[in-house]
């Protein structure tokens, strides 16, 4: 259904956009310096999932509306950002309950339920502007309309940049929460990394609410 030329152009095209650390990869390490490994490794499955679902609604025609309307794509993009401003505050806010035995036990216990964190990261992937305007003006350049099952062709293709961002996504959050760790001899370095998330958080969601559309 989809060729192979096709396939591996997206795929590279995919790599090129993904590499380059955007919304969902700084937001995933912001919550890994804030709340260690586990939480980030939920984050980033929160995060692709939040971005199939940005492919879904291109491939059924919603994405379109998001891309060609300046408020919508407007609406989406501050409360994205807004959101992300919230879970920076509250990382900082809470930053001295952060203590070295958090870090011991934390296999055994997450700081955080992971239902929240994965919807949490789902609402950032969701609303991440370069997804939106990758899965909207990129993917549909790469179906041929020729072979039919246009939805489809979209749905088999996104799974290509689903995968990959979780790969680097869970690996960027990984190689975080480690550093998160050997901070972790010291309670107050603890609460100064933890502050360092929230205020990584707190900039990437201003840095999402000024950025302009691509057009």
């Amino acid at each position: 259904m989809v060729s192979t030329d096709r396939f591996l152009a997206f795929a590279a095209m995919s790599l090129l956009v993904i590499v380059i650390p955007g919304p969902s990869v700084l937001f995933v390490i912001g919550r890994a310096l804030a709340h260690g490994r586990r939480t980030a490794v939920a984050t980033a499955l929160g995060n692709v999932l939040g971005s199939y679902l940005l492919v879904v609604a291109v491939a059924f025609g919603i994405g379109s509306l998001v891309e060609r309307s300046v408020t919508v794509y407007l609406a989406v993009k501050l409360a994205g950002a807004a959101y992300l401003v919230f879970l920076g505050v509250q990382a900082f806010r809470h930053r001295k309950e952060m203590k070295a035995s958090t870090i011991r036990t934390d296999v055994a216990a997450a700081p955080r339920g992971d239902l929240r964190t994965l919807l949490d990261g789902a609402l950032v992937g969701l609303t991440n502007p370069k997804g939106i305007v990758f899965f909207a003006a990129v993917l549909p350049q790469f179906v041929d309309h020729a072979a039919g099952h246009v939805p489809l062709q979209m749905l088999l293709l996104g799974l290509v940049p689903i995968s990959i961002g979780l790969v680097t996504d869970t690996l960027w959050g990984l190689t975080a929460s480690a550093a998160r760790a050997w901070f972790a001899r010291s309670d107050r370095r603890l609460s100064l990394i933890g502050g360092a998330g929230g205020f990584t958080m707190i900039g990437l969601g201003v840095t999402v609410a000024v950025t302009g559309r691509a057009d």
